[in-house]
């Protein structure tokens, strides 16, 4: 799309709240309503993104350049209409959380107990949510009261919240590490990182693996997304 607009500005709403004016007129959802959210510090953020999207008036930009307005649309166009909907998906990833599936590598499945296990202790002692592990792919079942801790952990979190989970956990493979990060107990850099501790393992062994550094790049932006949401909306 052209950029229509010269100015793009965060503004406090007389009904409460902050939203984005784009030369005077409110940021909308495809809907119609106006984007809106609590945090000011979001609201301005989003802002920037919209004045820098496009360069000027009569650029080309895409909503890839604006994804914190995206993020915000989906929390309040889709998950605070059906917030339990979010909050079961991401509860299922704790059936089959990534920290829980060591390898039959001896040397790699020490690194992971190593880097991994603290993390399930702390999902056990902040959330009483101890987890089991296992070695190689087989399914491992879940204490039913823990994957209820899990659960309720997740729907504790708002809306803006948890529409970020819905891009961390998927990206780590990892409900306890997306419930770190909304936290503040791991930066999103580290997080990404531990969940791709296996393939960074074989590839320092066996090279780089190009389609794979890919996609790692992508859930890395993903995760640094959701970081940084939560820091605005939470500011």
């Amino acid at each position: 799309m052209k950029r229509f607009w010269e100015h793009a500005v965060a503004v406090r709403r007389p009904e409460g709240g902050h939203a984005v004016l784009l030369d005077g007129k409110p940021l909308r959802l495809p809907g119609g309503a106006p984007l809106a959210t609590a945090s000011a510090a979001l609201a301005g953020a989003i802002a920037e993104e919209w004045q820098a999207a496009g360069g000027a008036k009569g650029g080309e930009m895409t909503l890839e350049a604006v994804p914190l307005t995206r993020l915000l649309g989906s929390a309040q166009d889709r998950v605070a209409a059906d917030p339990a909907a979010m909050v079961a998906g991401l509860a299922k990833y704790g059936e089959t959380d990534l920290l829980c599936y060591r390898a039959e590598d001896t040397a790699l499945a020490e690194l992971q107990a190593r880097d991994w296990q603290p993390w399930l202790d702390w999902a056990a002692r902040v959330h009483g949510a101890p987890l089991g592990v296992t070695a190689g792919l087989m399914p491992v079942a879940q204490p039913p009261e823990s994957l209820a801790a899990l659960r309720g952990a997740v729907a504790a979190h708002g809306a803006e919240e948890l529409a970020a989970l819905g891009v961390a956990v998927p990206a780590l493979g990892s409900l306890v590490l997306g419930l770190a990060l909304s936290a503040g107990e791991v930066t999103a850099e580290r997080a990404h990182a531990l969940s791709v501790l296996d393939e960074t393992w074989q590839e320092e062994r066996w090279g780089l693996d190009g389609e794979a550094t890919a996609r790692r790049a992508r859930a890395a932006a993903d995760v640094a997304l959701a970081g940084r949401f939560l820091a605005l909306v939470r500011s």
